[in-house]
């Protein structure tokens, strides 16, 4: 990687910017022998775009996905996790899956109002709705563009259930409004950690919470009488694999209830993009972490089979599981109960006047 490419990756997870599968032409970089390195670009800037999708949920019928429907209120993600499986969604919108996808945002200009029609359709069907399965709804720019406030009291109008999965300590400012829900066993929330390791995860997930403060926030929640679980996610063999259990303890301590994992994934783009991350940050052990890889994925870096894409397969993909099981029955994490959609009141339109059926 040139001067160029790490001042320009600077705070970010992915070092290049590929071109996205779809695209007509390619591009390669090429030192001509002229720069001199005076000329060093600046660091990229987080660009927000409104997105022009008007439907808010997205149904799913994945067998391994704990969800029916779901919603986004962003595309790509400034955390900028260089694993992040979300990536190659960039490329349908004609961006890359690398520095694109962390810089180069979509928002849901009115995420809330978008929602609240959907939910007022007399066809809709209560299920509790997951927030972040996808990209991050607390990443950065909630802070300014605070959609998901508007989302969670929503919800809290209409009763409608909900799980949410961040990384970011920003859901604690909505501890209110998740506490109102809770209250009504309408609420769940995952914190994901990869590595206690805070040098590790500043490289990792650049624009993440700290490992710490995400301890701290799984114990604010839990305070509050929110039911908040810990996401051990990815799991990435070698490199994170030896913290499980490490993790489980400090969530479990925390005041988490629950706990799952997920190995890491690298379906399309992420494969040259971790590989290419491993080879700038752990060159000594990129070899062996990619073999640990494709040992758990029947040879390829990434099969994506229902039934093990999320946990893999093979002896060394067992052997994380079974230490998970382990470790989950030792520490005492239980299931959380389910929630309740009995009390869901369809919302009417904004300013609009009832529906008589």
């Amino acid at each position: 990687m040139n001067r160029n490419h790490r001042e320009m990756s600077r705070g970010r997870g992915a070092l290049t910017n590929p071109d996205n599968r779809f695209s007509s032409h390619s591009h390669e970089a090429f030192d001509d022998g002229w720069s001199t390195g005076e000329n060093v670009p600046a660091p990229l800037t987080t660009v927000l775009r409104p997105d022009s999708n008007r439907s808010m949920i997205s149904r799913n019928d994945s067998p391994d996905v704990p969800f029916d429907q779901s919603i986004n209120p962003y595309r790509g993600c400034e955390h900028g996790c260089i694993y992040c499986y979300a990536r190659p969604t960039h490329a349908w919108l004609g961006h890359s899956p690398g520095l694109d996808f962390e810089s180069l945002l979509y928002y849901k200009t009115d995420a809330a109002e978008s929602l609240r029609r959907e939910l007022g359709k007399q066809g809709y069907r209560c299920k509790p709705l997951a927030i972040g399965g996808v990209t991050d709804a607390y990443q950065p720019v909630e802070k300014r563009l605070k959609l998901m406030r508007g989302i969670l009291q929503l919800l809290v109008d209409c009763g409608q259930p909900t799980t949410l999965l961040t990384k970011s300590a920003l859901v604690e400012r909505d501890i209110d409004l998740l506490t109102k829900l809770a209250s009504r066993r309408q609420a769940q929330v995952m914190i994901s950690i990869t590595t206690l390791e805070r040098d590790l995860a500043r490289r990792l997930e650049p624009r993440a919470a700290a490992p710490q403060r995400r301890l701290q926030t799984i114990a604010r929640l839990s305070r509050a009488g929110i039911p908040v679980g810990v996401l051990v996610a990815p799991v990435i063999p070698v490199l994170t694999d030896p913290e499980l259990e490490r993790i489980m303890t400090a969530a479990r301590n925390a005041g988490a209830v629950n706990a799952r994992y997920i190995l890491l994934r690298l379906p399309r783009e992420v494969a040259g993009l971790f590989s290419e991350w491993l080879e700038t940050h752990v060159p000594q052990q990129a070899a062996r972490i990619l073999k640990r890889i494709r040992d758990t994925q029947g040879g390829a870096l990434y099969r994506s089979q229902f039934g093990q894409r999320m946990s893999g397969e093979g002896p060394y993909a067992e052997m994380i599981a079974q230490r998970f099981q382990l470790a989950r029955k030792r520490l005492g994490f239980r299931e959380m109960e389910v929630l309740d959609c009995s009390a869901f009141s369809r919302p009417c339109a904004s300013g609009g006047q009832l529906s008589l059926l």
